[in-house]
């Protein structure tokens, strides 16, 4: 992977990306990593863009997590599920490598995929998608949904996908799909970062930016969720999947053309 640029620009820019990111999450309970990622892969490749978002994700997810009662039948219930996130991730990681995918040459390919990713993101919340609960088949289909989330960020730095329609069909109240929410992206943001780590591609300059990149999200995440009782929720919520659809379609033409 080439160096991430640390010049005064360069910073600037990952610092307003940081905020924008913080206050969408700030908005609507979600969509830092989707925001951070998507950004940030408009000049570098996923996996530096996803090492970046390590610190100011694990910051914000812990604390979603931690928010409301009841985290420990939460992590029982959805443990398998979690253990599927790291067997995918560190499987797809894997894979990767072994298909020379991490490599400056391949970048455009996980960029590409990177958009599709959006795309489907986004389209799904559009469409306000809602997959059947799983009922008895939650024992099995937890532990895959996990698998596939795990393999998605691995690629793409993007663990929304399906986890996120998944934990939706689960019929938790909302304080429980929050806390859901904050526990899958904690344990995935993990997942990724060993296995970045693993693959030599966190290194201790992303790790330094990804500390001080706390700052802007944490800032953009206090002024997100002090306008969001002054503005309509549902019309930010559509217009940031709109722009989701707009910067996946972006990165798709550019990877996969």
């Amino acid at each position: 992977m080439p160096s991430l640029q640390t010049d005064p620009s360069s910073l600037a820019f990952i610092a307003s990306v940081f905020v924008l990111a913080g206050f969408v999450k700030g908005m609507v309970g979600l969509g830092l990593p989707i925001v951070g990622v998507g950004l940030l892969s408009l000049v570098m490749a996923p996996q530096q863009a996803a090492a970046l978002l390590v610190a100011p994700s694990m910051v914000t997810n812990v604390w979603q997590l931690l928010a409301g009662p009841g985290v420990g039948a939460l992590v029982r219930r959805l443990g398998p599920m979690m253990a599927g996130v790291c067997a995918g991730t560190g499987g797809g990681l894997w894979a990767l490598g072994r298909l020379g995918w991490l490599t400056p040459a391949a970048a455009t390919r996980a960029e590409g995929a990177l958009g599709l990713a959006l795309i489907l993101y986004a389209v799904l919340g559009l469409l306000r998608v809602q997959l059947p609960p799983p009922g008895r088949t939650e024992r099995w289909a937890g532990p895959a949904v996990g698998v596939a989330t795990g393999a998605v960020s691995s690629l793409t730095g993007v663990f929304a996908i399906p986890a996120v329609p998944y934990l939706a069909s689960l019929g938790l109240d909302k304080d429980e799909l929050i806390q859901a929410l904050g526990l899958s992206f904690t344990v995935s943001t993990v997942a990724l970062a060993a296995g970045l780590a693993a693959g030599g591609l966190f290194a201790p300059g992303a790790a330094g930016l990804s500390v001080l990149a706390i700052l802007p999200a944490v800032g953009g995440l206090l002024v997100g969720g002090w306008l969001r009782g002054r503005v309509r929720p549902e019309t930010f919520r559509m217009c940031f999947l709109i722009g989701v659809v707009a910067l996946g379609l972006h990165l798709a033409v550019r990877g996969l053309a």
